[in-house]
């Protein structure tokens, strides 16, 4: 759902809101079973949802994890035509999109020292941002 700077906030009120109305709500440090391969756990959760709600936010793009799961949701939307939804919490669309402000300095971050395969998945990770970030959503400053 989101980053670990909105966990305990807007991410952690969404997901209390759509459990609260039956919706049967994936989020990561939930659902994962303890001692399992969180990669696969979450690569099988990705595959077998319909919808996914992305909180993109300050922090986002720190994540090498949220960048992979982007990566996957952005696969599966062209594949299997999940439905993305975007919320740009306290950030520019523009900035998600095009990796301005707080994204570039993260991306500046991942390509330090990167090889050829890393400079690769930073491509995927740019690719999927702009795909997502050209989506219908809700941009939330302030509130």
């Amino acid at each position: 759902m989101g980053s670990e700077d909105t966990r305990q906030t807007f991410t952690g009120h969404l997901y209390a809101k759509l459990v609260a109305r039956g919706i049967h709500t994936f989020r990561d440090d939930e659902e994962l079973e303890k001692g399992g391969d969180i990669a696969s756990d979450l690569s099988r959760a990705i595959e077998e949802s319909k919808i996914f709600i992305i909180i993109f936010s300050k922090r986002y793009a720190d994540s090498k994890w949220c960048l992979n799961e982007l990566a996957k949701i952005m696969d599966c939307k062209k594949e299997k035509g999940s439905v993305v939804v975007p919320v740009f919490y306290h950030v520019e669309p523009t900035d998600v999109r095009n990796q301005g402000g707080s994204f570039e300095d993260a991306f500046l971050e991942h390509a330090k020292d990167a090889d050829q395969e890393k400079k690769k998945t930073i491509e995927t990770w740019k690719n999927a941002l702009k795909t997502a970030a050209n989506l219908s959503g809700y941009h939330l400053q302030n509130q």
